[in-house]
């Protein structure tokens, strides 16, 4: 593997488990895609390190315009592309080599107070990533009582989403939801502060919000089985969670196409729906080192998993058994 460059001043950040993910897949060659551009560093490192072309593919439009200024160092090896991870299959050009997947939500979004992901800055209640659609605010200010409930506990694992979802419909009567301010200090005034040192208590709440405006695990579920179908056999698919509900749903999905899914019957003959689909590269999950938790305190909760694709056709996987919380499970 080539040496990794420096980040430069046009590198806003190095992603989490940039390093650890670049030796888990050396060598690195041929065609990848990153799933999740951000602000490029995924991108970038893969380049430096020796793929022939990398596909950099975000729904944000704005983080390319953010890469102009560094995008035309790689000529066309990198080719940029907006849309979501969910359809990553339709996109390159032929079979890939691998595919990288940050489930996270960059820095560069959440310092970005205009894009309401934060609860530390005050900004309009949108966070939505690809700019289009129903925002968070749309559905503060009009859902049910019993539906924001639901969002707060599945996605968030808030313990108080009932109470919380009160107080906003209660709230709501007096004005609308705008900024995310009125929201944390609402969140913070019904359920209080916490213990000194611990989280915002707004955090969970902000979280489920985010996951239910951007389909987060829809397009999760929905990217794993597209880079299944887009990965050549020996391809890799490496995948970065932040939280334990995606890096539950990532390691039951492995679990799941790499034959160690409960079979119905263990005694009848295999059959091809029953063949490994991926081969694990690692048993466990990797995380961050002492010096990437010292140089970003972001990177705490993040695991790696990583996986080598076989040869048997790609398959629809059934969500039932993934971990999906209730509110993604469809049929």
């Amino acid at each position: 593997m080539a040496p990794l460059s420096p980040p430069s001043e046009n590198a806003p950040h190095i992603p989490v488990l940039l390093r650890p993910l670049l030796a888990a897949v050396a060598p690195i060659s041929g065609q990848w895609l990153d799933g999740t551009f951000g602000a490029g560093g995924y991108t970038r490192g893969l380049l430096d390190a020796g793929a022939d072309c990398v596909y950099g593919v975000d729904r944000d439009p704005m983080v390319f315009d953010m890469a102009q200024e560094w995008a035309a160092d790689y000529g066309d090896r990198l080719k940029l592309v907006e849309g979501t991870f969910s359809k990553l299959d339709e996109y390159p050009d032929g079979l890939l080599d691998g595919v990288v997947l940050d489930l996270g939500v960059s820095s560069m979004q959440l310092d970005q107070a205009e894009r309401g992901f934060s609860f530390m800055k005050d900004g309009p209640l949108d966070m939505r990533m690809s700019q289009t659609g129903p925002s968070a605010a749309d559905i503060v200010n009009e859902a049910s009582e019993a539906e924001i409930a639901d969002i707060l506990f599945q996605y968030g694992e808030e313990r108080a989403s009932r109470r919380i979802a009160k107080a906003i419909v209660v709230e709501r009567a007096n004005g609308a939801f705008e900024t995310t301010l009125r929201l944390a200090e609402l969140i913070e005034n019904t359920i209080g502060r916490g213990k000194p040192g611990g989280s915002h208590p707004a955090t969970r709440s902000f979280q489920a919000l985010r996951i239910a405006v951007n389909d987060e695990f829809g397009q999760l579920i929905e990217g794993l089985e597209a880079a299944e179908r887009a990965l050549k056999p020996g391809g890799q698919l490496a995948v970065v969670t932040f939280h334990s509900m995606e890096d539950r749903v990532v390691k039951k999905f492995f679990q799941a196409r790499t034959g160690g899914g409960a079979r119905v019957n263990r005694y009848a003959p295999m059959s091809e729906a029953d063949l490994p689909r991926f081969t694990l590269k690692n048993r466990k999950a990797i995380g961050p080192d002492d010096i990437e938790l010292a140089e970003n305190p972001r990177s705490r909760s993040a695991k790696l998993r990583v996986a080598l694709r076989t040869e048997a056709p790609a398959e629809e996987t059934p969500r039932k058994g993934l971990g999906l919380p209730k509110l993604s499970l469809k049929g």
